[in-house]
């Protein structure tokens, strides 16, 4: 992804993808899109789609067995997504495309 600024100087995101503008989404309408795409993919349907190495196994493994040592150590799909709109946001706001935390 690409920024460069308008004439009034906001910071405007640009896509490398010829048919759709990312940068008319609000963050939040990003994560959901990605969302929507990411739950289009049925890896029921075909094994081969979503194919996972043997480290990502291990670490899947690893963090259920974390999870289920420690499970108020998790934080819920909401709180997580909380966060990451919000630091995406703030990140639009200021045109850096990160943050320090």
């Amino acid at each position: 992804m690409l920024c460069s600024f308008s004439k009034a100087g906001v910071p405007v995101l640009m896509t490398k993808h010829p048919f759709f503008d990312y940068s008319r989404l609000t963050p939040s309408e990003r994560l959901e899109l990605a969302q929507d795409l990411w739950d289009s993919v049925d890896p029921a349907s075909d094994t081969t789609v979503l194919p996972l190495t043997e480290e990502q196994s291990a670490e899947l493994d690893r963090r259920l067995a974390e999870l289920e040592v420690a499970p108020d150590a998790a934080a819920s799909w909401p709180d997580v997504r909380k966060r990451v709109v919000d630091k995406l946001e703030r990140e639009h706001r200021c045109g850096t495309g990160h943050t320090r935390d």
